[in-house]
């Protein structure tokens, strides 16, 4: 079926043939003439957010909640520079999302016209691919391939800028178009040499740890985890995007790994004889100072991305393959061999780390409230089933620690940009994703006011999200790196929220939501039960905190992860070591 019809209508039926139901966007002149039909499309529902920056952030979270691709629109210029964070963000942290852009008419570009940006230039060190549209019949075929390149492969975010002329034109439309990707071949099989070499590694391991990451979530392979670790009762440590991909509550979990990481996944890297990575970067935030870090280890390493492999830590079986298709392989490999490793000794001294150095933190003399109870008492209250998203900084930190995660994908997070401001458009993002599920935001003060304007946006889009605002009146994050490495001279992180400006309760009600405030222990329970019977608006706690608090464990930024402390000079004793 071939039919006439304008460029703008031509992106619009597009959209509406690779399945998007929903857009987060906002219109402006260049991309105009795609509003215009979007007007009349029953299948896909726009949302107007307050700024460009939330459309991002929203589709971020809409994709991580529902593993599709999330759309973004905006307009030339501003409109486009101003997702340059969530498409950085997105990029980082592998999630699928189209941003569409309009840009000026087509003998405009290069001439500095009103509202113009090469946002083509811009991104293209932070998409993984992107297309520039002059030409109307190109629209359809670039959707398809736009939306199958952020799909397949490494997820990641796709630009699509399309000149105002192009939206303006006339065409002919027709579907399916015939994708023109030579070159673009994902490598999703992993070799099989490489699966025997690794199946034999595992034997002969007296110390291994499976060091899994968040490609493991983006494969769909927790229960494939689930079954190899069981099956060679290796411990497993999930890095920050992989929070609940392996179940907190199962005994083989050793925790999160990192600068702010368990003291037991932490010993358990630096001890190990094998790291069998799956899915990971071997991040700076993982490894701190690479030339000391697990020194003694073996290193299989699997991803479905191959510049990944050895970028950081030289790989001695290098596996590049789909993290699902790489442990279905595994397990099938170990069971054809029939040897199992022996790991009595092992599991002592990590049984030990986790014993001697759980998870802690202090209370204060004072009643302020610690922040990590009420994560605590979140977890408990909103439990394994809800969605947890959080900003960047403490607060971030305090619930990749403190809540419990059992399933996968139900903590979303900015792990690798690190985006201040993520929380609060991404959680409104996963609720509309997630219609059914309890969505809540984990924000502290100074992210909250970088993008709570999308209040406004999730209110009267009837997207009742619940919001933690994790209040210390300060950048607790920067304060703690103030305090232990600036002499206590806190140049600039004091928000002055003790003043009440912005009072958090009341800028929840001036954008329609319901605002609570919560400063002592003993109300914590009862505020968290409120906010949870509260279903047809958001609702937003203001949890005042003290602004002491810490993150710990901690290793600091470039020194070894042998370093660890896990308070203020304090630090963890490596005993029970099998060297």
């Amino acid at each position: 079926m071939t039919e006439r019809m304008t460029g703008a209508q031509a992106l619009v039926r597009a959209l509406e043939h690779v399945g998007v139901d929903t857009v987060f966007g906002i219109p402006g002149g260049a991309i105009l003439p795609a509003y215009d039909p979007l007007y009349d499309s029953t299948k896909v529902r726009h949302v107007l957010v307050r700024h460009e920056q939330g459309a991002g952030h929203a589709a971020e979270g809409y994709a991580q909640a529902t593993g599709k691709v999330g759309v973004c629109m905006a307009t030339s210029g501003p409109g486009a520079t101003n997702l340059v964070t969530p498409i950085a963000d997105a990029f980082m942290d592998s999630v699928p999302i189209v941003a569409i852009t309009g840009q000026v008419a087509a003998p405009m570009i290069g001439t500095d016209a009103f509202q113009e940006a090469d946002i083509s230039g811009i991104t293209m060190p932070i998409t993984k691919h992107n297309f520039l549209i002059t030409d109307p019949a190109e629209i359809p075929r670039t959707i398809m391939e736009a939306f199958h390149i952020a799909s397949t492969g490494r997820p990641g975010p796709v630009l699509v800028d399309i000149s105002k002329d192009a939206l303006q034109a006339q065409t002919t439309f027709s579907w399916p178009p015939v994708m023109q990707l030579p070159g673009y071949r994902p490598v999703t099989r992993p070799h099989s040499k490489q699966i025997r070499e690794a199946a034999k590694l595992i034997a002969e391991a007296r110390r291994p740890v499976l060091y899994v990451g968040g490609g493991v979530h983006k494969a769909g392979a927790a229960a494939e985890l689930l079954q190899l670790a069981e099956l060679t009762a290796i411990p497993v440590v999930t890095t920050l995007m992989a929070r609940g991909t392996f179940p907190d509550s199962h005994p083989q979990h050793m925790g999160m790994p990192g600068m702010h990481g368990s003291v037991s996944a932490v010993g358990a890297l630096q001890k190990s004889d094998l790291i069998i990575g799956l899915g990971v970067r071997f991040d700076d935030r993982v490894t701190g100072d690479l030339s000391s870090f697990a020194p003694g280890a073996k290193i299989v390493h699997a991803d479905i991305d191959p510049a990944e492999i050895s970028k950081n830590r030289h790989a001695d079986v290098p596996i590049v393959g789909d993290c699902k298709e790489v442990i279905n392989d595994l397990v099938g490999a170990i069971q054809t061999s029939g040897q199992k490793g022996d790991y009595a000794d092992w599991w002592t001294t990590l049984n030990g780390y986790k014993e001697t150095y759980p998870l802690g933190y202090e209370t204060f003399e004072d009643g302020t409230l610690a922040p990590q109870y009420v994560m605590e008492r979140l977890s408990a209250i909103a439990g394994p089933d809800a969605y947890y998203v959080s900003g960047v900084g403490q607060h971030q930190m305090w619930a990749a620690q403190f809540i419990d995660y059992e399933n996968p994908g139900t903590f979303i997070n900015s792990g690798g940009l690190g985006t201040m401001g993520f929380a609060v458009p991404a959680a409104m993002g996963a609720k509309m994703g997630r219609p059914d599920a309890t969505v809540w935001a984990i924000d502290g003060d100074g992210c909250f006011q970088m993008t709570n304007q999308e209040l406004a946006t999730c209110a009267l889009e009837g997207v009742p999200v619940k919001i933690a605002v994790i209040n210390n009146g300060n950048l607790g994050m920067v304060r703690q790196w103030q305090t232990l490495f600036y002499e206590e001279r806190y140049s600039n992180t004091n928000l002055q929220t003790a003043r009440r400006i912005p009072d958090f309760v009341k800028l929840a009600e001036a954008y329609g939501c319901v605002g609570l405030r919560c400063e002592r222990a003993e109300d914590v329970d009862a505020t968290i039960k409120k906010a949870m019977e509260i279903n047809d608006v958001p609702v937003v706690i203001d949890f005042v905190v003290h602004q002491d608090a810490m993150v710990w464990p901690m290793v600091a930024a470039g020194t070894s992860n042998d370093d660890i402390k896990i308070a203020r000079d304090m630090a963890p004793k490596w005993e029970n070591e099998d060297e």
